[in-house]
């Protein structure tokens, strides 16, 4: 089973933390659309016919399209792919574009997931995001939604702006909670160099991202949400009775996917691809029907680095011995690892069972450094 992703690369403003490819010049959007959907036909073979599990509508903003444009680009994905078995479709949307009608239009295409871009209930932060929606109408989102017999939300949250204390993330995850969506994905803020948040940093016009701060956000976090009831099942992502993300768990189990549209990534066991970061070449490309990709070919240690990088983060843990048969590397081989990995459980910052590592509370605050240090 494999997982198909379409970026959409529009958005009606920047936000100023976003690094993500995009552009706010929407007069080309049909011609991305052929352009995307020229792609799926020409990219037919890239999963080896394996049957689709997942689809996911990424950006960008795809609430963007029309029910119309959706409809388009999901016909040619039914052509092209066998869809008989997908279980999960998930679509990003800003909350002011979830309203009643579009959300029972997008039930009508089989969309059964909904990921929202509330990011903060709290109007000056939203402001200072630039985010065009307000509190309320991240609310209003979740409840339509919902009266229209939608169970299975994901709402994303913003932790980590520069304020004098946490009241703010408090009182979001207050409001998170007693909305009451089944999923929650909360991400620290980071200030990226390309954006306008890297910008002012540079010019001295905002302070960076204070990591101490930071990482008493990231506590509270996890332990309010897990206090509500959401099990914290890799360190951004935040579910209610198991209603993990399908699609994106599927990256951190070694799973295929397809990416398509302009930056999206594909990975199938054996490469890599990467899509040209630029509509008008992307699109000029596929018209010549030509892939403008990068691709990798991927090495055992690739691989092995790959698993941990991403299992790592997860509540399943990186089993050491599925990594040492999916890659032919086996890290007791390597003695400042196995080292390191005792340090590492002498000071509670992992656990190790049935030869898997799973990181600890204490772990989690530290994923980016323990996982350098396993990597071969």
């Amino acid at each position: 089973m494999a997982g198909i992703y379409i970026h959409i690369p529009f958005c009606r403003t920047a936000c100023h933390y976003c690094n993500f490819h995009f552009s706010t010049h929407i007069k080309n959007k049909k011609t991305i659309i052929d352009a995307l959907c020229a792609e799926l036909y020409l990219q037919k073979n890239y999963l080896e016919e394996e049957p689709i599990k997942t689809i996911y509508f990424g950006g960008g903003t795809p609430s963007l399209l029309s029910f119309e444009e959706l409809k388009y680009i999901f016909n040619v994905i039914k052509i092209v792919f066998d869809t008989k078995e997908v279980e999960e479709i998930t679509i990003e949307t800003n909350p002011e574009d979830l309203h009643i009608q579009k959300i029972k239009e997008y039930r009508t295409l089989g969309i059964n997931r909904f990921s929202i871009g509330v990011q903060s209930f709290y109007e000056p932060h939203l402001h200072t995001l630039n985010r065009k929606h307000t509190g309320e109408d991240a609310i209003t989102s979740i409840k339509n939604a919902k009266k229209e017999g939608f169970t299975n939300i994901s709402i994303d949250i913003i932790y980590g702006i520069p304020y004098k204390d946490h009241a703010i993330l408090i009182q979001d995850i207050a409001t998170a909670v007693d909305v009451a969506p089944m999923h929650i994905s909360a991400y620290c803020l980071t200030i990226e160099e390309k954006t306008p948040f890297g910008t002012w940093v540079k010019k001295g016009k905002m302070k960076d991202i204070d990591e101490n701060f930071a990482s008493e956000q990231t506590e509270i976090l996890m332990d309010t949400l897990q206090n509500a009831g959401y099990e914290q099942y890799e360190i951004s992502n935040f579910a209610k009775e198991n209603k993990y993300s399908l699609h994106n768990t599927s990256y951190w189990n070694n799973t295929k996917y397809l990416g398509i549209g302009p930056s999206a990534h594909s990975y199938n066991h054996y490469s890599r691809q990467y899509n040209i970061q630029n509509n008008i070449s992307y699109t000029h490309s596929i018209q010549k029907g030509m892939i403008p990709c990068e691709k990798e070919l991927l090495t055992n240690a690739n691989k092995f680095n790959e698993y941990i990088l991403t299992s790592i983060r997860t509540k399943w843990g990186s089993n050491l011995h599925y990594a040492s048969t999916l890659t032919g590397i086996d890290i007791a081989s390597y003695p400042e690892k196995v080292d390191f990995i005792q340090m590492c459980k002498q000071e509670n910052i992992v656990t190790e069972k049935e030869n898997t590592l799973y990181l600890t509370k204490k772990g989690k605050l530290l994923a980016d450094k323990i996982t350098a240090h396993l990597m071969v």
